[in-house]
């Protein structure tokens, strides 16, 4: 676990450049959008952007930030954007890293500030309103609903009424869900879109009730996991179950949500889910909730795989090494 002192909240411009671009890159799930929203109200106000679905990670590749520039990162792993941050860094680029995926060596220059703590009970989101000193919190709670974090998520939000955490927890799923999918075309709503939406709003309880896009996704998340609910396993053991979900767009979007109630079900066992590319599956693995370890070193073990001990995946697992992964996921939680 790396752990950096909170910060003062970040400047909103360059004194020196005024003409200096202002980037933030974020994951496109719930906790990379509401970590990002809330730095956003605190003040940095992005000129760019750079998002897009969960499984879309190497976001610093399409940063091409020059000397003086500013780049907030929210949610994704340095030790996957490794190239991208030191080149970022060569270049003169001021960096702030807010993340809870593993990192490997991280270096040491004066251009970047990392938040990056991987207890597997916190998220980017949690991170962010530590050092923010809970100016936002609400969005914070809904994010760590949304990474299936709840207990987590309700130990940040003990003030709040039952109903309000209800509502939170929705709202943290829903934009969770969105972000799943091959391509943004399989996602009913663009990141970049959803994050914008969200700018007028300093609560997310004023945006579920103000935003229609709050109602589509409800109505879309309710169709696609009646889908998902009525299948069976593929391959069940004495450690967890594996299910295998169509090529289909409804399947790519309720992958991660899926897994995600699977595992609150069966706190004890894990879960994986493989959705059919047509060329190979899309892997979420979901370590047990009850022992949250694992499921990164699992995936790591084949090309195209990583995450957290808690929750990880594989981008691209090939039909052929089916057999292998599960013969690898009945050792890694057996």
């Amino acid at each position: 676990m790396v752990r950096e002192p909170a910060r003062p909240a970040l400047q909103t411009g360059n004194m020196i450049n005024p003409k200096a671009t202002r980037w933030m890159a974020f994951n496109g799930d719930a906790d990379g959008i509401c970590a990002a929203h809330q730095l956003r109200l605190a003040g940095f106000s992005p000129d760019r952007v750079v998002t897009g679905v969960k499984r879309d990670i190497a976001l610093l590749d399409r940063v091409d930030a020059v000397a003086g520039d500013h780049v907030v990162v929210a949610d994704i792993s340095l030790d996957s954007n490794r190239e991208g941050l030191q080149r970022l860094l060569a270049t003169g680029v001021k960096v702030d890293w807010y993340d809870h995926h593993f990192a490997g060596d991280i270096p040491a220059d004066a251009r970047l500030t990392a938040h990056i703590d991987t207890d597997a009970e916190t998220c980017s989101s949690l991170i962010v309103d530590g050092v923010l000193q809970g100016r936002f919190r609400n969005w914070a709670v809904a994010a760590a609903f949304g990474d299936n974090l709840h207990r987590a998520a309700r130990a940040a939000g003990a003030g709040l009424a039952e109903p309000q955490l209800a509502s939170l927890c929705e709202l943290g799923e829903l934009i969770n869900y969105n972000a799943y999918g091959e391509s943004v075309d399989d996602l009913h709503e663009a990141p970049s879109t959803l994050f914008g939406r969200l700018e007028p709003y300093r609560d997310p309880l004023e945006f579920i009730t103000g935003d229609e896009c709050f109602k589509r996704l409800r109505q879309g998340f309710g169709e696609d996991m009646a889908q998902a609910r009525a299948l069976a396993p593929a391959h069940s053991s004495h450690c967890g179950a594996v299910f295998i979900l169509p090529h289909a767009k409804w399947a790519r979007r309720v992958n991660g949500v899926f897994a995600n109630e699977l595992a609150r079900a069966a706190p004890t066992r894990a879960h994986a889910i493989l959705v059919d590319t047509g060329a190979a599956y899309l892997v979420s693995v979901r370590a047990p909730k009850a022992a949250p370890r694992g499921a990164d070193t699992l995936c790591r073990g084949f090309a195209t795989g990583g995450g957290r001990a808690a929750a990880a995946g594989i981008n691209a697992l090939p039909a052929a090494d089916l057999p292998k992964f599960l013969a690898a996921f009945d050792a890694a939680f057996g």
